[in-house]
C-alpha cells in the first residue's frame, strides 16, 4: 500500500494528525499572527526529502529561523523552489504556473499565506465576486494537483474576530477554504509562550482533538 501521509516534522503534530499531513489533500492552518503557522511550514520543509514548492506571499520565510530548525539547511534549501508574488494578479499566475512545474519530484506544496494578497485585493476591488471567483480557481488548481499527483498541500491562513463575540475568530476566505480543505487546524495563543493546535475538520480524525505546544529554537515541543 502507498503511504498516505507525510510527517509534519514534529512529534506533537504527527501525534495530532495520526501520522502527518495527508498526501492528496489541502491542509489549512489558520490562526492569529505569531501563533506558529510559518514555523509549522518550515518544520515540514525541513523533514521533506523531495522537492518543495513554497509560495510566499508575505515574505515570511526566514533563513535565520530555518537554520535553527534545520541544521542541514543548505542541502534542504536546494530542494525548495520559491515563488514570491507581491500582488493578487501575481498570486494567480503563481498558481497557474504550478500546473507546469509540478512533477514526480515534488513532494510538498506550501502557500504562506493564502490570505494576505486576497485581503488587499478585496479592499481595493469594486467587484468582490470576481476576487472570490479567482481565489476559488486558485484553490481548484492545487486541489487537482494534490489529488492527481498525491502531493500534500499546506496552506496558512489569517483570521478575523467575530463582530459580536470577540473571543471567536473566523478564517479569511470562509467557505471557499473550508470546502476545499480536507483538514483544518486552528492555532491559538493560550498563554505567553504556549500555543494550542485544534483539529476543526478532518476526514478521519475527530473534530476537537488538540495538542498544546511551545515554540523553541529547534522548532516546537509538546507542552
Amino acid at each position: 500500500m502507498k503511504e498516505t501521509k507525510v510527517s509534519t516534522g514534529t512529534t506533537a503534530m504527527d501525534w495530532l494528525l495520526e501520522g502527518g499531513y495527508e498526501k492528496d489533500a489541502i491542509t489549512t492552518i489558520y490562526g492569529p499572527a505569531g501563533s506558529g503557522k510559518t514555523n509549522l511550514c518550515l518544520l515540514c520543509i525541513a523533514s521533506s526529502t523531495k522537492k518543495v514548492i513554497y509560495i510566499d506571499t508575505e515574505g515570511s520565510f526566514s533563513i535565520a529561523r530555518f537554520k535553527q530548525i534545520c541544521p542541514d539547511y543548505k542541502e534542504a534549501l536546494k530542494r525548495v523552489v520559491f515563488l514570491n508574488p507581491t500582488t493578487y494578479d501575481e498570486q494567480k499566475k503563481a498558481f497557474e504556473l504550478l500546473k507546469k512545474i509540478v512533477d514526480d519530484k515534488v513532494g510538498l506544496i506550501v502557500v504562506d499565506s493564502i490570505a494576505m494578497l486576497y485581503r488587499l485585493e478585496l479592499g481595493q476591488a469594486n467587484d468582490v465576486y470576481t476576487v472570490n471567483r479567482t481565489l476559488g480557481l486558485q484553490l481548484g488548481y492545487i486541489t487537482e494537483i494534490a489529488r492527481k499527483r498525491n502531493i500534500p498541500v499546506l496552506i496558512t491562513n489569517q483570521v478575523y474576530a467575530d463582530f459580536e463575540n470577540k473571543e471567536k475568530v473566523h478564517m479569511v476566505g470562509g467557505d471557499l477554504l473550508r470546502y476545499q480543505s480536507k483538514c483544518l487546524i486552528e492555532l491559538q495563543k493560550i498563554s505567553p509562550g504556549l500555543r494550542k493546535a485544534t483539529i476543526q475538520k478532518h476526514r478521519s480524525i475527530e473534530e476537537g482533538k488538540s495538542v498544546i505546544f511551545k515554540i523553541v529554537d529547534e522548532g516546537i515541543i509538546e507542552a
